[in-house]
């Protein structure tokens, strides 16, 4: 037996691994019932949350800009966007975003809170949750009286009788009645409720009103708007886009913010139109006058001094004359704009627009009067939100005083210089005119009197050109973007997502039965099959007795229990070994701590080898808790017949007085240990236990011993020489592993002899490791299949497979 004992059976670490992975799954899988509910109650949770959950979409929208200032760029446009792509640059273009920001910015987002009544929300209040509406499709209408920018309420409306409105303040829970197109007065709000014809009203319907402040209207819209440049870069293309629970309403907001955004732009740009085309009026006014002047100065003298051709030797010099003349007169006219435009800027006043592109040939000076005009704008756009005495409104006021000072102090040296040039022109002029003394004087009073027409004139028709192209300008002001998508929200929602969310529910479902299983196990101690005990005892387990709900075998028994107690019987006799074929065979039971099954198995394993015709006596020698007899169902014997207590007090009794005879229906007898005495440890350090199995194995083929638990006292250890065999019992989701220590010792030290394992109350649908079962399928009276054993049972039926 010992060479048995050291010589394991070593199986290949890859079936080592298929059996652990099998354990495993089985271990799961007899749960699958609280896998099942998990999902199902997961899944139920998330079809509820699709039902309730609010829905958001996305709305997208794409623009593309238009930039004036890249077109008049020309060359130098296309040579900085070869670089770019050359990988020697990668600035976004400045001007897309500097207009981001302002698409961005409150003024505009302002405009559109004004234009749609942004800070109105209008809902039908639901069952679970409300469902926003747009203020078209609802039956009514709100008008707010006055002020509107910091009205605050939340409102509760219910329509009766097609007319009349049953308010209630959700603030203060104030109910007012009231009609359509009639002021009331709510809080420190006037309101006035106006019937839309254009939607049906639903009387059974309650509607939730909310305003807020327009500043708080405009923060939310801000912060749910998102706009981006492409991903190219000098791209001039813009993308839009918004999250909210309602898609039309998205739409709404983006189409209105583009419309303002490009009626932005061309209102500014009209406005510095009309202010040149003003200026240019009025000074065609006065130059007519002049130009009629010096028309008629021409005919008068022509008419007085009957003029002719000059000769050609003057035309020589008047040629030459004439070149001086032309710089003359475009010094002169140079400087008459600039006077022009002095008188200007003294009979305007400051921070009104100024007229760019009137023909002054100095840049600096347009581009000062251009500067200016967009400093004027801006404060104009600032003034329509804020007071004069607003920070940013004087600092702007302040710029456009320095700027105008700039102008003028830039006019003045443009004059300077004009002036000096002129005199310079004329000195050589003076030279000419002093070689052709010989000219006529009348040709030369026709001259003067025509050089002063034609600079009347050139001015003249200056002014009218540059009228028309102001007028042409106006008139063609195209879109300073295009649209490429309007807004636009696809039907279907960004959050909740359907199929996430059931795949979630689905996971969590497995996870959650899973992670609290998996710490159950984790903190489970308790041994679970005959794999605990040969990894930790490592002794030879000869019996694996299944959970029953019998307590005895029945004659003709053909149960997985009788069945578990036969397979016990044979390993047993391979524990004896062949030379004690014949002998009698004393077989003690016992375990660890009480309640394991020792004298189950103890009376059980009697009764099995009784029906195999042996001779069979079953000793209680745990005679501090004994329970043969209650196992039997004889207790009423205990009360007529004397045990091995009595015995053991008492030696010089007849062994054969404490032995009951083949008690009801048993074919084997019985020793119950008797009362219980105050010193059983004494009593059996005696030594006359020794003749009662003596005595027994004179008389019996096997003698079952039913001892005390080892680990709380020492009466087994006390007998234990008189053994053959040690049946030690291991109750499964009982014992606690770590008490395996304790046959562990016994095993090693030598203290219990020839000691074997029989595994207890072995539920086999749960899965620890075992793939079978015991029986045949036909003995499991009253025994009903759980677990996967019960699934796999109902498929067999239903497939009818045999």
């Amino acid at each position: 037996m010992q060479d048995m004992e050291q010589q394991p059976i070593h199986f290949k670490d890859n079936q080592e691994e298929d059996i652990n992975l099998r354990q495993l799954f089985e271990q799961y899988a007899f749960y699958w019932k609280w896998f099942a509910l998990g999902i199902i109650i997961s899944l139920a949770v998330a079809v509820v949350y699709l039902r309730y959950a609010q829905r958001t979409y996305n709305t997208t929208a794409k623009i593309l800009l238009k930039d004036e200032r890249s077109a008049s760029a020309g060359e130098l446009a296309g040579i900085a966007e070869l670089t770019n792509s050359m990988g020697f640059g990668g600035s976004r273009s400045a001007y897309v975003t500097d207009q981001i920001e302002v698409l961005y910015s409150r003024r505009l987002m302002r405009k559109v809170v004004d234009l749609n009544h942004l800070h109105i929300t209008y809902a039908i209040k639901g069952k679970i949750r409300s469902s926003e509406v747009l203020e078209s499709n609802m039956p009514f209408i709100i008008e707010l009286q006055g002020n509107q920018d910091t009205v605050l309420m939340n409102l509760q409306i219910r329509v009766a009788e097609g007319k009349k409105l049953r308010i209630t303040d959700l603030v203060s829970n104030d109910k007012i009645e009231t009609t359509f197109d009639k002021n009331i007065k709510i809080g420190n709000a006037n309101l006035i409720f106006r019937r839309n014809k254009m939607s049906l009203l639903d009387n059974d319907a309650d509607y939730l009103l909310s305003i807020v402040p327009k500043d708080w209207a405009i923060d939310q819209n801000l912060a749910s708007i998102s706009i981006s440049p492409s991903k190219e870069l000098q791209s001039y293309i813009v993308n839009f886009g918004m999250v909210s629970t309602l898609g039309k309403k998205s739409e709404l907001i983006l189409n209105s913010l583009i419309d303002i955004y490009n009626a932005d732009l061309t209102n500014d740009k009209l406005r510095t139109t009309r202010a040149t085309s003003d200026f240019i009026n009025k000074r065609l006014v006065l130059i007519s006058k002049d130009l009629s002047g010096a028309d008629e100065q021409v005919a008068d003298f022509k008419s007085a001094n009957s003029m002719v051709d000059m000769t050609a030797e003057a035309g020589v010099f008047l040629n030459n004359a004439s070149e001086n003349d032309k710089k003359v007169l475009e010094y002169r006219t140079q400087l008459k704009l600039v006077e022009h435009m002095n008188d200007y800027l003294k009979n305007q006043d400051v921070g009104k627009l100024l007229p760019s592109n009137i023909g002054l040939q100095d840049e600096s000076i347009t581009e000062s009067i251009v500067a200016y005009n967009k400093l004027v704008l801006e404060r104009d756009d600032l003034l329509k939100s804020a007071s004069d005495k607003n920070p940013t409104v004087v600092a702007l006021n302040e710029n456009i005083s320095e700027s105008i000072n700039n102008i003028k102090q830039s006019l003045q040296n443009y004059q300077k210089v004009t002036r000096l040039a002129l005199s310079s022109i004329e000195n050589k002029s003076s030279e000419i005119r002093g070689r052709i003394n010989s000219i006529p004087n009348q040709e030369q009073g026709f001259k003067k009197i025509s050089r002063q027409q034609q600079i009347v004139e050139s001015l003249y028709l200056l002014l009218l050109q540059k009228r028309e192209e102001s007028e042409v300008k106006a008139a063609a002001t195209p879109d300073n973007l295009k649209i490429i998508d309007a807004a636009y929200g696809s039907g279907l929602p960004i959050t909740p997502r359907k199929a996430v969310v059931l795949f979630g529910a689905l996971i969590a479902g497995f996870l959650i039965p899973f992670g609290f299983l998996y710490l159950r196990f984790l903190l489970d101690n308790k041994i679970h099959s005959r794999k605990d005990i040969e990894d930790i005892v490592k002794i030879p387990v000869l019996g694996e007795i299944p959970t029953a709900e019998d307590t005895i075998v029945h004659l003709n028994d053909r149960s997985s229990l009788a069945e578990a107690f036969r397979i016990l019987r044979t390993n047993m006799n391979f524990m004896f070994g062949a030379d004690n074929k014949d002998a009698s065979k004393v077989v003690f039971v016992t375990s660890t701590i009480s309640g394991e099954g020792k004298s189950f198995v103890t009376t059980n394993l009697a009764q099995i080898l009784s029906m195999s015709g042996k001779k069979v006596l079953l000793i209680g020698a745990d005679i501090r808790s004994p329970k043969v007899l209650d196992y039997l169902g004889l207790s009423h014997l205990q009360h007529t017949n004397v045990g091995i207590t009595q015995f053991l007090i008492n030696p010089e009794m007849d062994v054969d007085n404490i032995i009951i005879k083949k008690p009801g229906n048993y074919d084997f007898d019985v020793v119950y240990s008797g009362y219980i005495a105050p010193n059983p440890a004494e009593l059996l350090m005696n030594g006359h236990f020794d003749d009662v199995i003596k005595y027994a194995r004179e008389h019996y083929d096997y003698i079952l011993v039913d001892t005390a638990p080892v680990s709380l006292v020492t009466d087994t250890l006390l007998i234990a020489h008189n053994a053959d065999l040690t049946l030690y019992v291991s109750r499964v989701n009982y014992l606690d592993k770590r008490l395996l220590q304790v046959p562990r010792e016994l095993y090693v030290d030598g203290k219990l002899k020839n000691l074997a394992a029989v595994v207890n109350d072995v539920d086999f649908a749960r899965g620890y490791g075992y793939g079978y079962g015991y029986g045949y399928g036909y003995g499991d009276k009253g025994k009903k299949k759980t677990g996967m054993a019960k699934v796999w049972q109902d498929i067999k039926d239903r497939l009818n497979i045999k």
